[in-house]
């Protein structure tokens, strides 16, 4: 999927970063972390060694055997991930609420919105088709952005973490995949090439807005840091 592609050249480490120091002992399994004293001890994703991450890293940290990253600094990303997840809503909202496309043939215009074709999908009795663009160009979308202000907002603001936030952030994160808005996108543009020469297509403002909205998402999903939000969100810190 392109909005996951993006996400890994956003997160792309950078090669001169140093690696952690692995620790003696059989391997746990992958992404399992406990803490040692002042250290935090990771099994790798890739091959298991666990490898000792020093305390407040401020780099990003790969494993000492194969190279896989354990662990990447991303500085503010509470603040970064809160405001970019609020311009996608706002981005969302206009995409919903202006015309996406315009068809003007013989002086006929006819206006369309995303939420309007799919209603025409589901008059042409192309339930599957008029279900699946639902899912996976609205709702899938808003459920991930009203998910991470849920989980977010009460962390910037130094409150405990909302009810049922962690989850919730595993139900942001499981959602993911059925996020396809850039599929969507690409449908649009094999379109707009394929009815130029019926009739002269006008993008919308809403056309414009789910182009940015695609790239913010995945600016957003990039900067949040799991392993900050899992030890926020972890309720023993608040006892």
């Amino acid at each position: 999927m392109i909005f996951h592609r993006i996400q890994q050249l956003l997160r792309k480490p950078n090669a001169a970063t140093p690696q952690p120091v692995p620790l003696e002992g059989s391997p746990l399994a992958s992404g399992l972390a406990l803490h040692i004293g002042s250290h935090t001890v990771i099994a790798c994703h890739d091959c298991d060694l666990l490898n000792r991450l020093p305390e407040g890293a401020t780099t990003t940290l790969l494993c000492a055997r194969c190279g896989a990253v354990l662990y990447q600094y991303k500085p503010n990303s509470i603040d970064r991930a809160l405001a970019l997840t609020l311009a996608a809503l706002i981005l969302f909202i206009l995409s919903n609420c202006f015309p996406f496309l315009a068809m003007k043939s013989g002086g006929f215009i006819q206006e369309t919105t995303l939420l309007t074709g799919i209603h025409e999908l589901w008059k042409q009795e192309l339930y599957g088709l008029a279900f699946l663009v639902l899912l996976t160009c609205v709702l899938v979308p808003l459920l991930q952005m009203l998910g991470l202000l849920y989980i977010l907002a009460p962390l910037k603001l130094g409150l405990r973490p909302a009810v049922q936030a962690a989850r919730v952030l595993r139900l942001v994160q499981e959602v993911a995949p059925w996020g396809m808005m850039e599929v969507f996108m690409m449908g649009i543009l094999v379109a707009l090439v394929k009815l130029g020469h019926m009739a002269t297509i006008i993008p919308g403002i809403s056309v414009f807005s789910f182009g940015a909205l695609i790239f913010i998402m995945a600016a957003a999903f990039s900067n949040l840091d799991p392993a900050l939000l899992w030890d926020r969100l972890d309720l023993r810190r608040y006892a």
